[in-house]
């Protein structure tokens, strides 16, 4: 499902939702203390172009917590609220439902991005 379901992702939704982390690391990549985050940005970009056969493992500190807080204020809202309306949509048919798990792990991770590690599946 790996490849097959990476493709039909990326033709139907996948693109928009990596757009969006692209555009939210280029704005955060504008100022010099806003580059790490927008270097995590590009990282999970990646992650929404091709979801499937990937794992996101969250971890962290207190140090990431504060960094996670400011980011849902500046950026985290608007991305998750789109993965989880297209996730939705998705959900709305059998066949789509594994294509809407991919848009709420892409969510969770729009919600808490610091901390959280991708791993691919052997």
């Amino acid at each position: 499902m790996g490849c097959l379901g990476n493709l039909i992702w990326f033709l139907f939704g996948g693109i928009w939702l990596g757009l969006g982390w692209v555009l939210a690391g280029v704005l955060w990549c504008i100022t010099i203390v806003g580059i790490p985050v927008g270097i995590q940005c590009f990282k999970f970009a990646q992650l929404s172009f091709f979801p499937f056969g990937k794992e996101v493992r969250y971890g962290g500190g207190a140090g990431t917590m504060l960094l996670n807080i400011l980011w849902l204020i500046a950026s985290g809202l608007l991305l998750a609220a789109e993965a989880a309306l297209i996730g939705c949509l998705w959900s709305l048919t059998i066949i789509g439902i594994p294509i809407g798990m991919q848009c709420f792990k892409i969510a969770r991770l729009a919600l808490m991005p610091f901390g959280a590690s991708v791993v691919t599946n052997s």
